[in-house]
């Protein structure tokens, strides 16, 4: 398929590897920012454009990664009649692109993406959707070529999945950043502790979360906890999440 991608950040760079990998046609990046338009399309070996450019109307798919702010501002800028025009966010309605075009959808990776990771997945979980049935097997026939999984899940679900994905994702990696600021200021390694992240993560692979509960809120040992609080005391905003999540797994 002939693509054209407007936004240049995480989002669209990885899909847009993926695409030309799976050997459809990037012809043209579409950026807010010409310079950052034009990174992406050296990369991807097409055409570039700022958002006061002239867009190739010739593609057969038009995928939209930007940001939720800028998505509801399209239809202002972009009139594509019939081409299928799909965006990536998870906590955006499909029906944001009703005025942009008649064949529209959402192709939603259901992961964290960087850019600056070179190494290509191509398990990528999409969540895919569009408002016809048409335009449905299109985007199906297309993603299935850059994701081995691919599910197709309404506005509601993908939102459902995104609140879970904050929760799984952002919010861990705040824990991360706490614990690794205060072992800094304790003048303990964190690195010691990767191991037990990733063992962590990896036994979710063959067991339910709750299956694998450990630690001393699990075991009520008040006595250890106890200790945890005295050392936090310094740390109220350690303090409080910490109290928080005791809380919430001795009183589910």
């Amino acid at each position: 398929m002939k693509v054209v991608i407007v936004g240049a950040g995480n989002v669209a760079t990885v899909l847009g590897r993926l695409i030309k990998k799976a050997g459809h046609e990037v012809l043209q990046v579409v950026s807010r920012k010409a310079d950052n338009a034009a990174v992406l399309a050296n990369e991807l070996g097409c055409s570039f454009a700022d958002n006061s450019g002239v867009l190739d109307k010739s593609a057969d798919l038009y995928l939209i990664a930007v940001t939720d702010t800028a998505m509801s501002q399209l239809d202002e800028t972009y009139h594509l009649g019939n081409k299928l025009v799909v965006h990536t966010a998870g906590s955006v309605s499909k029906e944001v692109l009703k005025n942009v075009t008649y064949n529209y959808g959402v192709l939603y990776p259901l992961q964290s993406l960087r850019k600056q990771n070179m190494e290509l997945q191509q398990d990528i979980p999409l969540l895919i959707d569009a408002n016809t049935a048409e335009a449905l097997k299109t985007l199906q026939e297309f993603a299935d070529t850059i994701s081995g999984s691919v599910n197709i899940a309404t506005d509601e679900q993908r939102l459902k999945l995104h609140v879970a994905a904050v929760l799984v994702s952002n919010f861990t990696n705040h824990l991360y950043a706490l614990a690794a600021d205060y072992c800094n200021k304790e003048g303990v390694d964190f690195k010691l502790l990767l191991p037990l992240i990733e063992e962590t993560a990896l036994r979710l692979r063959h067991h339910l979360p709750g299956e694998m509960r450990t630690g001393p809120a699990a075991r009520k040992d008040i006595q250890t906890l106890q200790k945890h609080l005295g050392l936090l005391a310094q740390y109220p905003a350690i303090h409080n999440i910490y109290l928080k999540m005791t809380d919430s797994i001795m009183n589910p």
